[in-house]
């Protein structure tokens, strides 16, 4: 694979992953029930291709333990991100994953064993003082959601750098199938103790028909598809980069949250300015790196 076609296959994952945020907004579940049944249709469609299969044949038993753990840090992940836009809006969840770059640069030398990159960190803490203008435009009950939005930002970016050190060599919908099934087994152990999470106070029902097709859209073009293209594009691109591309989910989400959801009334001009400069960084980085190889 080229470094352009992964560029590209980053892009597009970050695209669908802009609309999360939207579907997570408009689906009336709990922030827990959501991501149980988002992971439980993910598998579930999963199941059902023989290449799947195939794949997790050829996996190693240690390394299967290896990915469902990581899994569970998925889980984890949704589940705050989730509670962040039940809690504050979509707006909100998706600036907050910004700081999934700065959480990369610190702790993917160490994971993956490279040199550290002091331009990443960086670049990664350019995107701070936009955040801080986003935060400070926040009305107070916003920001128990915008916590839980950093708390996910780190999560993801944990289970980035581990995907990069683990799964780039194994089929990406095998890894997928893995992972969803178990962060959907520990969310089902773990169901009792889930209400002490903001926002995802956890009732098990069926979904009305409205919310199982978001749902089924959720978990289809917005998990598998951009999952499994942002697993392949680790193969050749650093987890740093692809942290920092998904800098650029809040422009999709914001633009759709405004579009669909009327949320330009909830946000304040420094709410806007902070989103610009967390988006400069992104274009910060490329320009300061010229290097022709991530790795």
């Amino acid at each position: 694979m080229t470094h352009a076609r992964a560029l590209a296959y980053v892009h597009a994952s970050v695209v669908l992953w802009g609309f999360t945020a939207i579907l997570g907004k408009l689906i009336s579940l709990p922030a827990a029930a959501l991501v149980w049944w988002r992971m439980l249709l993910v598998a579930g469609a999963l199941a059902l291709l023989p290449r799947v299969w195939r794949g997790l044949r050829a996996l190693p038993p240690r390394l299967v333990l290896t990915l469902a753990a990581i899994g569970v840090v998925v889980a984890l992940h949704w589940l705050t991100f989730y509670a962040s836009i039940k809690l504050a809006n979509a707006s909100v969840a998706a600036t907050c994953m910004a700081l999934g770059a700065v959480f990369a640069a610190l702790i993917e030398p160490f994971w993956i064993g490279r040199r550290f990159r002091w331009h990443d960190l960086v670049t990664g803490i350019a995107a701070v003082p936009g955040v801080m203008l986003v935060v400070g435009s926040l009305s107070a009950e916003m920001r128990v959601g915008f916590a839980l939005g950093v708390v996910s930002a780190g999560l993801t970016a944990v289970f980035t750098v581990l995907n990069k050190r683990f799964a780039t060599g194994a089929d990406a919908l095998s890894v997928t199938a893995i992972e969803m099934t178990s962060g959907w087994l520990v969310l089902w152990v773990l169901m009792p103790l889930l209400a002490w999470l903001p926002g995802s106070d956890f009732t098990l029902s069926l979904p009305s028909a409205r919310d199982a097709i978001l749902l089924i859209v959720l978990a289809v073009c917005c998990t598998i598809v951009p999952f499994a293209l942002s697993l392949l594009a680790l193969r050749r691109v650093s987890a740093f980069s692809l942290q920092l591309a998904v800098n650029l989910e809040p422009v999709y989400a914001i633009g759709l949250a405004i579009l669909l959801l009327g949320e330009h009334r909830e946000l304040t001009p420094a709410f806007y300015l902070g989103v610009a400069i967390v988006l400069g960084a992104v274009f910060l980085e490329p320009i300061s790196a010229r290097r022709p190889k991530e790795g």
